[in-house]
C-alpha cells in the first residue's frame, strides 16, 4: 500500500466518516487506521477476502466522490497554507501586536 494514499484515505475518512455506513467505516478504519490485512477483517467480520476488498474499493471512491463534489480536504490544505503566510507576515511585520497574534491563535484552534 502506497504511503501517500493511505495519508490520503485516513484524511478523507475524517473529513467524510460520517456519511458512511457502519460497515464502511469499519472497514476503512481497520484497513486504512489499524493497518489490518483483507484476511484479517474478513475473519473479524466472517465475510470473504473479496467481500471487503470489493466494499474498501466502493468506500474509496465514495470518499474521492465527497472531495470532488464538497471540497473539504482541499479547503483545509488551503486555508492552512494561507494561515501559515500570514502567521509568517504577522511574526515578521508585527511581532509585538498581540491583537493579531490572538486572532491567529483563534483561528488555529478552530481546526484542531
Amino acid at each position: 500500500m502506497e504511503i501517500e494514499k493511505t495519508n490520503r484515505m485516513n484524511a478523507l475518512f475524517e473529513f467524510y466518516s460520517t456519511l458512511l455506513t457502519e460497515k464502511q467505516m469499519n472497514y476503512m478504519e481497520l484497513y486504512y487506521a489499524d493497518d489490518f490485512s483483507l484476511g484479517e477483517i474478513a475473519e473479524e467480520f466472517q465475510v470473504s477476502r473479496q467481500a471487503v476488498y470489493d466494499n474498501i474499493k466502493r468506500t474509496e471512491k465514495i470518499l474521492e466522490d465527497y472531495e470532488r463534489k464538497l471540497h473539504m480536504f482541499s479547503d483545509y490544505i488551503v486555508r492552512n497554507e494561507v494561515l501559515e503566510k500570514l502567521t509568517t507576515y504577522v511574526t515578521e511585520h508585527y511581532p509585538k501586536d498581540m491583537a493579531l497574534t490572538g486572532f491567529i491563535e483563534e483561528i488555529q484552534e478552530i481546526d484542531e
